[in-house]
């Protein structure tokens, strides 16, 4: 980390006591924390609008494990690019349906055009697709 620099903001104070509730109940000790987090997640999203930037995700997938192949499908997406591919977790949620979450790492671009892919395969009930960042420049 860099040197700490400190400055002011001005903040209705009806504002701030509802920021301090939230921010309390999400535990953080202060409001530097909060704010901290709160620029690191508008950086990590303008990162997101850049074509290309190399970046980290998580893509859930609830889906019908009876739906024909469907698991199959969903396996043959991710060999395709298996060196996007870090991880993935198979969860048998009941007796119908199963949770998959996959782990991505390489351009963003890349990455969303296959979550796409794989959330709009038939048989996927819903898809979610959580955008991150490597961690490099914040």
């Amino acid at each position: 980390m860099g040197k700490i620099k400190r400055f002011g903001v001005s903040i209705d104070e009806d504002l701030c006591l509802r920021f301090d509730r939230h921010i309390g109940a999400q535990g953080y000790s202060n409001r530097s924390e909060a704010l901290r987090d709160l620029i690191r997640d508008h950086l990590v999203a303008d990162q997101w609008k850049l074509d290309g930037m190399e970046s980290v995700a998580s893509l859930s997938l609830v889906y019908d494990h009876h739906t024909r192949e469907l698991s199959e499908t969903l396996n043959s997406i991710q060999h395709q690019y298996h060196h996007l591919v870090v991880s993935s977790l198979h969860v048998h949620i009941d007796h119908d349906n199963c949770l998959e979450v996959i782990i991505f790492k390489g351009p963003n671009t890349l990455i969303k055009s296959i979550a796409d892919r794989l959330t709009a395969t038939r048989g996927v009930k819903h898809g979610k697709l959580t955008m991150s960042t490597t961690g490099h420049g914040l």
